[in-house]
C-alpha cells in the first residue's frame, strides 16, 4: 500500500473527513480489494475426505452422491462421520454427482443415506456391551428397511423407545453391508423382529 496526498488527487475522495493522506491499494483501479494470496487462504481449509453415499429422497430411486467429511470431528475423537453431517445444523448439505455436478441436498428430504460400515463406526468404544435389538424399519412412503439398532444408554433409561426419542434426526440402522442412516421424520413406525 502506499499513501497518496493532496486534495486534488483524484483517490482523496475522503480528505475532507479523515485528512490529507488517503491509502491506496496498489493493483488494477475499479477491482475491488485484491484477493488474499493463496497460501493464507489454504491455511484456513479444513481438511476433508470425499465420501460415497448412496441418498434416497421419498419416492425416488437411490442416487449415488460423494460427500465431503472432515479429517477431524469437534464433538469426538476421529474423523467426521456421516452421521455427524446428518444430525448437524446446516439444513442444505453439498454433494458431488457422478458426472462432477454439485447438487444441495435438504437434509429434511433425505429418508435414508447409505455408507459403507467404516466410513461410520459404531460409537460405543467398547467399554461398555450396547444394547441391541432387531427392527424393521417402515418409511412412510412404504418402503421397508432392516437391521440392527445398538445404543449405549443407563440402565434406566435403556428401552429402544427411549433411544428413538432421543437418537436425534437420523437413526443408525447396521444393515447387512452398510450403514443407514434413515430420517426420523420420514420413519412411519419400527417393530422389532424376533430373533
Amino acid at each position: 500500500m502506499e499513501a497518496l496526498g493532496g486534495r486534488d488527487h483524484p483517490l482523496d475522495v475522503m480528505g475532507t473527513v479523515h485528512g490529507p493522506w488517503v491509502l491506496a491499494q496498489q493493483g488494477r483501479p475499479g477491482k475491488g480489494t485484491p484477493r488474499a494470496a493463496e497460501g493464507a487462504v489454504d491455511e484456513l481449509r479444513v481438511p476433508k475426505r470425499r465420501v460415497p453415499v448412496e441418498v434416497v429422497l421419498p419416492g425416488k430411486p437411490a442416487r449415488h452422491l460423494s460427500v465431503f467429511l472432515a479429517q477431524a470431528a469437534p464433538g469426538h475423537e476421529g474423523p467426521e462421520r456421516l452421521s455427524d453431517l446428518l444430525n448437524g445444523t446446516n439444513s442444505f448439505l453439498p454433494a458431488v454427482g457422478d458426472d462432477g455436478g454439485i447438487t444441495f441436498l435438504h437434509r429434511a428430504s433425505i429418508a435414508v443415506a447409505r455408507v459403507a460400515p467404516e466410513v461410520e463406526p459404531d460409537v460405543g468404544g467398547g467399554f461398555t456391551i450396547p444394547t441391541e435389538h432387531e427392527v424393521e424399519v417402515a418409511l412412510v412412503d412404504g418402503s421397508r428397511l432392516s437391521g440392527l439398532i445398538t445404543y449405549v444408554l443407563p440402565p434406566e433409561s435403556a428401552r429402544l423407545v427411549d433411544f428413538l426419542n432421543g437418537c436425534g434426526p437420523f437413526l443408525r440402522l447396521l444393515e447387512r453391508d452398510a450403514v443407514a442412516l434413515v430420517g426420523m421424520a420420514h420413519v412411519a413406525h419400527v417393530a422389532i423382529l424376533s430373533r
